[in-house]
């Protein structure tokens, strides 16, 4: 399969995304990395966002770019 570049930055930075997420969902099961409530509330303040960017926005993106 030949990739446009636009086409592999997105690949890539959704699978960046979801390795992110990975590592915070893990950090935050651990509860090593947290240390007080102010900081679970970052983690999962991040995990919401990244999951919206992922979930919501590159979908919204393809419906704008597949109407032009």
């Amino acid at each position: 399969m030949i990739h446009t570049g636009g086409a592999r930055f997105e690949v890539e930075l959704k699978k960046r995304i979801a390795e992110e997420i990975e590592r915070l969902k893990t950090n935050l099961v651990a509860g090593e990395a947290i240390k007080d409530y102010a900081q679970y509330q970052n983690y999962v303040g991040r995990l919401a966002a990244l999951n919206l960017v992922i979930g919501e926005y590159f979908g919204d993106v393809q419906t704008t770019l597949n109407k032009d």
